[in-house]
């Protein structure tokens, strides 16, 4: 999953991405609001972290931008200026949660995983959806009550496929989900169709449907009756 950091003070940046990154999140980093404005328009994030007060702009007119976009990303603003008039306006313009700095890391992950199940989840922590279980906490996946073990690519692919659920998803769509900008390193999608089929086969295996279908010339749906 990707995340967006807008924040123009390098240190908390880059500080933010690395805890991240140790969650398997993938991360873009913009550190002005030029460079913002150009990766909201490219890009698709499950959760934008924004700083209010940029160089060359403010973070609400971000938000405002994005909301004209009719963009589905997530956004928690951090800013230093814990007014109550500032929270109520970032809140009132479209942001999911405020958190005032100094803050700590953790506490910060724990607001944009809550983004994530609210906004692609219905703010579930375990997903029941067909003969699947998947926790969401202990980012696990059980199959009649027996655990299935998946690699972490594994458990992030079938998220993707399940937030995804009776739509087409196509081959770069879930490369640029799941590995963000490596996708240029790859000269073929030979890699994403090992991982799809290594998945596919654990759950046939522990008895599940098989729910990837593939459609042809376009990608897979994962389809549940």
């Amino acid at each position: 999953m990707k995340l967006l950091i807008i924040e123009d003070e390098r240190e908390i940046s880059d500080s933010i991405s690395q805890y991240f990154a140790n969650e398997e999140f993938l991360c873009d980093a913009a550190y002005d609001y030029y460079s913002a404005m150009e990766k909201i328009h490219l890009n698709e994030y499950v959760c934008i972290i924004l700083d209010i007060t940029l160089p060359n702009g403010n973070g609400l007119d971000i938000l405002r931008e994005l909301k004209e976009m009719e963009k589905a990303d997530g956004v928690i603003i951090i800013s230093a200026r814990n007014s109550l008039d500032d929270k109520i306006k970032g809140l009132q313009t479209g942001a999911d949660d405020y958190l005032a700095k100094p803050f700590h890391l953790p506490e910060l992950g724990a607001r944009v995983a809550a983004i994530i199940r609210r906004r692609s989840f219905g703010g579930k922590n375990k997903i029941i959806l067909g003969h699947l279980v998947l926790d969401l906490f202990k980012k696990s996946l059980q199959l009649n009550d027996e655990d299935v073990p998946l690699t972490r690519k594994e458990y992030e692919l079938l998220l993707y496929f399940i937030s995804n659920k009776n739509k087409v998803v196509t081959k770069e769509a879930i490369v640029e989900h799941l590995w963000g900008s490596y996708i240029e390193m790859a000269d073929s999608y030979d890699f994403i169709y090992a991982h799809i089929k290594n998945l596919r086969k654990k759950l046939v295996q522990a008895g599940c449907p098989d729910y990837i279908k593939v459609a042809y010339g376009m990608g897979y749906k994962f389809t549940v009756h």
